[in-house]
């Protein structure tokens, strides 16, 4: 009877967790009560460093729109991938990580077992309908001991996690609004992308069809 109560209130949001290898685990849910601040958070950073479509070495443009904030930002241009302190658009610092971002992203790996994260750099990706990102390797950090902290909010995705080599097969994930995948350990080279994203209903309080992922990384040894 209480089960059918509340079966409609979406501000009952159940959590589990779903491991999907070694070291690698999603928190379903996990990040659901916050999504509104940082949401907020989001635009705030966007307002002072834009999202942008960063090219590849090979000259393609990614389809995912990208900006950052903490210490040090992830961008890619003809000449290679890197961190770099300063946004080569504005060439001003990348915006302060919000407090709130520390804080999710060390309770979500905490709850995966890395105790000691402490990131520096998180890299936030915008998805609109159609936006894709290719299977990759996180490995530009110099801190690979360090677990990546992926949070997904808007409009559902189907992740892609694969092996420790690109032909390897890949496990497909659904990853829906306050999901959050943690991967470290011997799981932390594992390729992983995102299939084109479709469209559908958005969660409050978006208006747009649009993705957003918060990526934390511990670039730099501490």
């Amino acid at each position: 009877m209480i089960e059918d109560l509340f079966a409609n209130d979406d501000s009952i949001i159940r959590q589990w967790q779903e491991q999907l290898a070694k070291d690698a685990v999603v928190l379903r849910g996990f990040a659901y009560g916050e999504a509104q601040a940082l949401l907020q958070h989001i635009a705030k950073i966007a307002e002072k460093a834009s999202f942008r479509h960063f090219v590849t070495p090979n000259g393609h443009i990614m389809s995912v729109g990208m900006t950052n904030c903490g210490t040090l930002g992830w961008t890619s241009n003809k000449q290679g991938y890197c961190y770099t302190k300063t946004d080569p658009l504005s060439g001003q610092i990348w915006p302060q990580m919000p407090k709130a971002f520390q804080q999710i992203a060390q309770q979500a790996a905490s709850h995966a077992g890395f105790t000691d994260f402490t990131p520096d750099a998180c890299l936030i990706n915008r998805y609109h309908p159609g936006s894709r990102l290719a299977l990759h390797q996180d490995k530009d950090e110099i801190d690979l001991s360090q677990p990546i902290v992926s949070v997904s909010l808007g409009l559902s995705a189907t992740f892609l996690f694969g092996g420790l080599q690109r032909e390897h097969p890949c496990q497909r994930v659904i990853l829906t609004h306050g999901d959050v995948i943690v991967w470290g350990g011997d799981s932390r080279l594992r390729y992983h992308g995102v299939l084109p994203l479709k469209d559908g209903k958005v969660p409050w309080p978006l208006q747009d069809s649009v993705r957003y992922n918060l990526t934390f990384r511990r670039v730099s040894l501490p």
